[in-house]
């Protein structure tokens, strides 16, 4: 089950897939069905009540008290009140709110582009994993911005992503920081973690013209299907809106 409507899974489907089963096959490797996930920036809960409604229980930290309410208002419409923990904070005050060594899997979803430091945060967030943990990280890709910018005519802007040490295209760019393959990686490793795999998000999705995927009968599915399919092969990687990479605790 994705955790948003038909036409919004055409953004969420391939790391949900990806999540789904990489938290099945380590509850399987642990021998116990239920794992402990770390959500930070979780916000409403997009993802945070999917994975409870798996069975797992679910810490979400998120700075806004508005996000977290709505969390709790979805989490008891899913009946996984119970699973769901809702924590206001942040990658600096995660040290006060999660233990270390408490839990299995970690999701770092569009929060890199936003905080002051991504190395330290993402040692915040590492921190409380248990050897073998897992870490999902999704982040605004750097090169698909180009390609974006490019398509929309806006040619400077475009060369200005490519030059920008954050990778934007100017001082209204609503995006603090983009990353490529290779910073998020080098991210990931610098934090004790080893990439297992990488995906393109959204490499078509935000290409296609709406009116397209909205009228044509059997257009949401088959756009979701090619996303899927193309979202592991590397050269689809720079084109992609977001990169995510799936990694682990050595």
């Amino acid at each position: 089950m994705y955790p948003t409507r038909p036409r919004s899974s055409l953004r969420t489907a391939v790391v949900w897939e990806v999540v789904s089963a990489a938290l099945a096959r380590r509850a399987e490797e642990l021998g116990r069905p239920v794992l402990d996930v770390l959500d930070t920036g979780g916000g409403t809960g997009n993802f945070a009540v999917p994975v409870a409604r798996l069975g797992h229980r679910v810490t979400v930290v998120d700075p806004s008290p508005d996000a977290l309410f709505a969390l709790e208002r979805r989490a008891a419409e899913a009946g996984v009140t119970d699973l769901v923990r809702a924590l206001q904070g942040d990658t600096q005050t995660l040290a006060e709110l999660v233990e270390p060594d408490s839990v299995d899997a970690v999701l770092c979803h569009g929060v890199l582009e936003v905080v002051d430091d991504p190395a330290e945060a993402l040692g915040q967030l590492t921190a409380g994993l248990r050897k073998g943990g897992l870490v999902s990280l999704l982040a605004a890709n750097r090169n698909g911005a180009v390609l974006a910018r490019a398509i929309a005519g806006h040619f400077a802007e475009a060369r200005t992503v490519l030059d920008d040490p954050d990778g934007r295209w100017g001082g209204n760019d609503p995006m603090p920081r983009r990353f490529t393959v290779e910073e998020l990686r080098s991210l990931a490793e610098g934090a004790g973690l080893r990439v297992a795999e990488v995906h393109g998000v959204r490499i078509f999705a935000d290409l296609v013209p709406g009116v397209l995927v909205d009228t044509e009968p059997g257009a949401v599915e088959a756009l979701l299907a090619l996303e899927q399919a193309a979202a592991a092969q590397p050269a689809f990687h720079a084109i992609a809106t977001q990169l995510h990479l799936l990694a682990e605790l050595d």
